[in-house]
């Protein structure tokens, strides 16, 4: 369907997920299987179901978190296991803590699945490691040329300001940000200008997994029903995406609102989403991240997911590299619902 060789290749993709046939295992599969291998505890890459988990040593805690008790195998990047002969290793991909790229190798043949990935550094993700290989598959989220992100000191100084500049004006801030991944960079960006950042509990629940499993983050204060108006106002307070326009707000006001995403690179998405502010903090590549992914693996064919998969295939042939469309249940939206519940708020 997607390969013009007769030969079996190493991958397929099957109603199931991305399948491994001579290793008899899954990559991020969206059915229960007997062996999955995870890149990330996002919940399009990672379900419940599963009998076996295969991960990053910083993704197990969260797989924890949002899938419960499990059989789960943490590795750390560059071990080497072998599973039915298939040499297997995970490499940083940059994306969130604990987030991989999965490497496989059988029979004189190399396989990259990325998982999502970017590939700025942004100090607590560990940095995107490209993966020379023959078959490269590829997110593409931001596959558009539109989507050119800002250096990320350039988008906290923004942020810090406009933050500075509400507590100036009597109004809290409430940044708007995805519980694994994007809230981690922010409490990192505002732990520079406070000492105190409350947070929605879904957030709050990550975030200290996280520093339990000796990750280096900034504690926050968990916001509960008994947490008195009085102290909020003013303060700093990141939400999930599920809290926006909700009625957990309202004891916040006045305040104003900020959605850090990367959506934000196009103004009219600030304006539907009725935000006073848009901070385009990606924890996806953008269009020349993605490019420079693909040119570094050296890889002879590649395969675009979720995204805009389409035009991005479409231009890699144009420019002269073997690209094909596939077409996955992995989201295309940067942000998803969050999973990571909490029934006290």
């Amino acid at each position: 369907m997607y390969f013009e060789s007769t030969l079996q290749p190493l991958i397929t993709f099957t109603e199931y997920g991305l399948f491994c046939q001579p290793g008899n295992f899954y990559i991020d599969p969206w059915l229960p299987v007997d062996k999955a291998i995870i890149t990330h505890a996002h919940s399009d890459h990672a379900r419940w179901g599963s009998k076996e988990y295969l991960c990053h040593r910083g993704c197990k805690p969260l797989l924890e978190l949002r899938l419960g008790a499990g059989t789960y195998q943490p590795v750390e990047w560059g071990d080497i296991i072998y599973v039915n002969g298939v040499r297997v290793s995970l490499h940083p991909a940059g994306h969130i803590i604990g987030s991989s790229q999965v490497r496989l190798e059988y029979q004189g043949e190399t396989w990259v699945v990325s998982g999502d990935y970017k590939t700025e550094d942004d100090g607590i993700s560990g940095a995107f490691e490209p993966i020379r290989c023959h078959s490269f598959i590829t997110e593409s989220t931001f596959g558009l040329p539109i989507y050119d992100w800002e250096p990320q000191e350039k988008i906290y100084d923004d942020m810090r300001s406009w933050v500075q500049g509400n507590r100036e004006s009597g109004f809290a801030s409430i940044l708007i940000a995805y519980s694994l991944g994007k809230a981690q960079r922010v409490s990192v960006c505002l732990s520079a200008i406070t000492e105190k950042i409350y947070a929605h509990g879904a957030i709050a629940n990550a975030q200290e997994i996280l520093r339990q499993s000796g990750f280096n983050l900034p504690s926050l204060t968990r916001i509960t029903p008994e947490t008195p108006r009085e102290e909020l106002k003013g303060a700093i307070i990141l939400a999930p995406p599920s809290a926006d326009g909700s009625s957990w707000m309202r004891k916040f006001q006045p305040y104003r609102t900020g959605i850090c995403s990367g959506w934000m690179q196009v103004r009219g998405n600030r304006r539907r989403r009725n935000a006073d502010a848009g901070f385009a903090l990606s924890d996806h590549a953008d269009w020349k991240g993605l490019l420079k992914a693909v040119h570094e693996t050296g890889a002879e064919k590649i395969f675009a997911t979720h995204g805009f998969q389409s035009a991005f295939s479409r231009y890699l042939n144009e420019q002269g590299v073997k690209a094909y469309e596939v077409k996955t249940d992995y989201g295309d939206m940067e942000e998803e619902n969050d999973s990571v519940g909490d029934s006290t708020i």
